[in-house]
């Protein structure tokens, strides 16, 4: 990763080698004022949000290795089993839903052998969650349920084999199979590695076996039975966070009630555990459920926040009228948390083998659930919903804290709020980087009086601004959260969304860990989030900004300023001879067909092939844009030739960022419609539509002409819209620097907190009033040599934090710093009472 960091101090040498003097004369000059202080912040403020989506718990944080375990994935094929025969044996495998092991399991795996073989076997092979990762040395754990045949006297075999089974890692012999349903247990010890291995069930004589619940675990989280996969728990642990919401999310409605998450059947035993289909689109066993989760927030020290269905589903819900068991189960999974070993699930909770207390404090009324019904259909009305909940809760726990739900999308005024008591609201925001960093003064204006702010989901989401995690994005939710952090007097909870994704199932993009079967990295919206949680003070301190640079111009343009690029939409185009010339003496600003040169264009989305084919077919957007963010007044021309697909071709102008930007939509709207949008802050507009279907086959002549705010849009010369943008897009107005500045009281630290979203480095002063002596500090720097840069597993710390040290600070506590271009910086610094310590 590029490392830029520049570092003055006064009257000292005592540097640490690696940080050079800054050269550049201050612009900025940065106050911290210790003499003051500001509000305290929230102990809570920074959390996690886990939902089961991408497969974060089942082949992801739930430590189970085999995949459709209880045979329950589908019910006419044993999906992620195969058979396997070897040598002359001969036999076959088949569901069977007459031979069950209780009444939660609605099916078996049936394995029969027709023709055995001394030298040979017939098994099942398990897949796992995209193969199966064995270490050398590492011990595995297996259980299973088995019943024979009368006329079945073998031996059972267990294995873990390379995928074209030539190598076998270690195995285990299990004799003496009843006829009647019982479980086996033994250890799998690996002699060899293999990042994609199978587990193999075998046998060699002839009759049949049942098998259900096969189960192979390796060493867990804090070596927990049923527990949780060691890489990803410890780095979800480092991010210390204060609270972790769960289970969801849409995984708590599902698409319908009857597939909504239910806490009851997710504890106890797995094989009593009956799984249910996700949202997400895959079943899930329930393995990770309520207690799981109850017991992660423990071992994390992290307060649990329980999101509790109120009765709806994406498809249907429950009427008003008929509540009642679900705000019964509420308060039940309430008194499975917390009640005493007296109360009915309280004793459930022991039996399970957690006597204490979870100390549950904070329950969720629903997720994203605040439904605007009409006055006709008030059984879908999220405030009378919530109010049955939120008595109920009340009257029973009255020392919990209830959350309500905002609108999906995170309006600020819910309509029911102030008609309800309301102690949290829960705000969720999927939007871009600059969307997040013009509100970094979101919170300035909030009404105190108002009921808290849960920031329960956000993250920089806009295809074009985040790729698959990336720097941009992390820079504009580093800015954002500078805002929580101080308005941590009302904003006192907050959680990056979503947690985890294996990358065979990215369901929803970006994520903070990303992981396969044997890999994990984290993206760098994960190192903001474990920067801004793992140096947190309890008070803020006031701090201002100060431009010392007088010739910053900040007028208006008002004209069409931008970018240009090409792009489509679920459709494969081929693009040539794109020319950009000024209108005013046609010099030419930019020539390609692509037979080389490629670099002057760059991908924001899709996938781009050398001759700039947009290949991608995809119900995603597809873009590469290319030229000056000043750029106005302006031909733009090119050729165009659909491939194939449902729609046309996307022609961008005017791009400022992936938020803001104008395009000329031909053939869109499934082939139907030819427009002009506008895209503003992620909200998109007609400026000009009219009927128009784009051929496959067929060359296009395209030509956008833009003048001051005018817009002529020409298609094989024939003009197509004049439309004028009384309204143009702004270019992104930001800050030289987004700071916050907290102070530990325990140990005295000082923590400077500084997000620099700009293309240039910001040359500072810092200075530190108040009587604590600055002795020294430690810096941590993520930046990178481009803001589109991601993490990934041939490179899993190309964006990753750098941390150094410095050392004397000075008598004066003034000292200049060179905030990096495109950098999220956290400064440390040691106080004269921390070093008596």
């Amino acid at each position: 990763m590029s490392y830029k960091q520049d570092l003055t101090v006064d009257n000292t040498e005592n540097i640490i080698e690696g940080i050079k003097s800054c050269k550049n004369e201050a612009t900025l000059e940065l106050e911290v004022n210790t003499n003051q202080v500001g509000i305290n912040i929230s102990p809570n403020l920074y959390g996690i949000f886990f939902e089961d989506i991408n497969h974060a718990a089942d082949g992801g944080l739930y430590a189970e290795l085999i995949q459709n375990r209880s045979f329950e994935d589908d019910s006419t094929t044993p999906k992620h089993w195969s058979l396997v025969k070897t040598g002359t044996a001969e036999g076959t495998m088949t569901l069977d839903d007459t031979v069950l092991l209780n009444s939660v399991q609605s099916r078996s795996l049936r394995l029969d052998v027709t023709t055995a073989d001394p030298a040979g076997s017939v098994g099942i092979v398990n897949e796992g969650y995209w193969g199966i990762n064995v270490k050398e040395g590492v011990q595995y754990n297996l259980s299973f349920f088995a019943k024979a045949s009368s006329d079945f006297s073998g031996d059972i075999t267990a294995s873990l084999q390379s995928t074209d089974g030539q190598t076998v890692y270690g195995k285990i012999v299990l004799s003496s199979i009843a006829t009647e349903w019982a479980k086996y247990t033994a250890t799998i010890t690996a002699n060899g590695t293999d990042r994609a291995a199978v587990f193999v069930l075998s046998i060699n004589t002839v009759g049949a076996v049942w098998f259900d619940v096969v189960s192979l675990f390796p060493p867990t989280f804090n070596n927990r039975g049923n527990g949780l996969r060691e890489d990803l728990a410890n780095m979800i642990k480092e991010m210390k966070a204060r609270f972790m919401r769960f289970p969801g999310g849409c995984f708590v409605e599902g698409a319908a009630m009857a597939t909504a998450f239910r806490w009851k059947t997710a504890i106890g035993k797995i094989e009593e555990r009956a799984g249910h289909q996700n949202l997400w689109g895959y079943r899930t066993t329930d393995g990770m459920g309520y207690h799981e989760f109850l017991q992660l927030c423990e071992d994390l020290a992290a307060e649990p926040l329980y999101v509790i269905n109120i009765g709806i589903a994406h498809k249907d819900n429950i009427p008003l009228d008929e509540l009642d068991p679900w705000v019964q189960e509420a308060l039940d999974a309430i008194e499975y948390a917390n009640g005493d070993i007296t109360t009915t699930y309280g004793a459930i909770r022991a039996a399970n083998g957690h006597p204490g207390s979870f100390n549950l404090k904070y329950i969720e009324i629903g997720n994203e659930n605040n439904q605007h019904s009409t006055t006709d259909n008030r059984s879908n009305l999220y405030g009378d919903r919530y109010i049955k909940f939120y008595n109920a809760i009340k009257n029973k726990y009255p020392n919990l804290y209830t959350i309500g739900n905002v609108e999906a999308w995170g309006t600020d005024t819910p309509s029911w709020q102030y008609s309800h008591p309301v102690e949290f609201v829960d705000e969720h925001y999927y939007r871009g980087t600059q969307w997040f960093i013009n509100k970094a003064n979101k919170y300035d204006s909030y009404n105190r009086k108002g009921p808290n702010i849960y920031v329960g989901e956000y993250a920089v989401t806009a295809t074009l601004d985040c790729g698959k995690g990336n720097l941009s994005a992390a820079i504009g939710e580093a800015v954002f959260m500078t805002g929580l952090e101080r308005n941590s007097d009302i904003v006192k909870m907050a959680s990056y969304a979503p947690l985890l994704v294996n990358t065979n199932d990215r369901a929803w993009n970006p994520d903070a860990i990303v992981y396969n079967s044997s890999s994990v990295y984290g993206t760098p919206s994960y190192y903001v989030q474990k920067m801004f949680a793992n140096n947190l003070g309890n008070i803020i301190i006031p701090t201002t900004l100060k431009n010392l640079n007088s010739t910053i111009d900040t007028t208006s343009t008002s004209q069409i300023v931008g970018q240009v690029g090409i792009g489509s939409w679920d459709t494969a185009v081929s693009y040539n001879n794109v020319s950009v010339t000024k209108n005013s003496d046609s010099s030419i600003l930019l020539t390609n067909d692509f037979s080389e040169d490629a670099p002057k264009w760059k991908a924001k989305s899709g996938t781009w092939n050398l001759t700039y084919n947009q290949t991608n077919t995809t119900v995603e957007p597809g873009m590469i844009v290319a030229g000056s963010s000043d750029w106005n007044n302006y031909t733009l021309e090119l050729t165009a030739q659909k491939i194939s697909g449902s729609e046309g071709m996307m022609i961008y102008f005017g791009f400022l960022d992936g938020d803001n930007f104008y395009d000329l939509n031909l053939g869109g709207w499934k082939n139907t419609l030819h427009a002009i949008q506008k895209n503003d802050n992620g909200s998109t507009s007609l400026l000009a539509s009219q009927a128009g279907s784009i051929k496959a086959g067929q060359s296009y002549k395209i030509k956008v002409v833009v003048s001051g705010t005018n817009i002529k849009a020409y298609l094989d010369d024939q003009l197509l819209f004049d439309v004028t943008d009384s309204s143009p897009l702004e270019p992104a107005t930001r800050d030289p620097l987004y700071y916050v500045t907290s102070k530990d009281t325990t140990s005295g630290d000082i923590i400077i907190k500084v997000v620099n979203p700009n293309d240039e480095d910001g040359h500072t002063m810092i200075k530190i009033k108040g009587k604590d002596k600055i002795l020294s500090g430690i810096e941590s720097v993520l930046t990178s040599d481009n803001i589109a840069d991601e993490n990934s597993f041939v490179n899993p710390f190309k964006v990753a934090p750098a941390d150094r040290q410095f050392l004397n600070i000075g008598k004066h506590n003034n000292f200049n710093y060179t905030f990096s271009k495109n950098s999220i910086t956290i400064l440390r610094l040691k106080t004269h009472a921390h070093h008596k310590r």
